[in-house]
This record gives structure tokens, sequence and C-alpha cells, in this order.
């Protein structure tokens, strides 16, 4: 049974499901963090919206930067 299940989650397709499926923590947590750190920056809620929304445009170009470097990488592997 473990050597089955073991099988299963090393193919190339599970593998890339999993990935899909953890990053979709991401979302919630590029909201959050982008939310309270505009909140410690700004007291007017447009102000905090306004920022939170480029922050979070920020974090998502890094996330996929570092995402196409470590990709670059496995790739010449």
């Amino acid at each position: 049974m473990i050597c089955l299940l073991a099988a299963l989650l090393s193919s190339p397709l599970a593998t890339l499901l999993l990935a899909e499926t953890r990053l979709w923590y991401a979302a919630p947590l590029i909201v959050s963090v982008s939310l309270v750190f505009s909140g410690t920056r700004h007291e007017d809620p447009k102000d905090i919206l306004t920022h939170a929304l480029r922050f979070g445009g920020w974090v998502l170009v890094f996330m996929a930067v570092v995402t196409a470097v470590l990709q670059f990488m496995a790739w010449l592997q």
C-alpha cells in the first residue's frame, strides 16, 4: 500500500497538481501581508488599499522572478 502511494506521489502529474494546490496558499498570504503592511503606514482607508495593491503587485512580481530563476536553475541540472 505504501509503495503504491509513493509511486502515485512520485509521478510528474502528481507533483504538478500538488504544486498548484500549494500555490493557492500564497493568495491570502499576499493579501493579508499587504493590508497589514499598508495599514501600519497609512491611516486613510483609500491610501491603505492603494498602497496594498501596489505592494501586493511587487510581491507577486518578486515571487514570479524567484520562481523563474529556480525553474531556470532546475532546467540547467
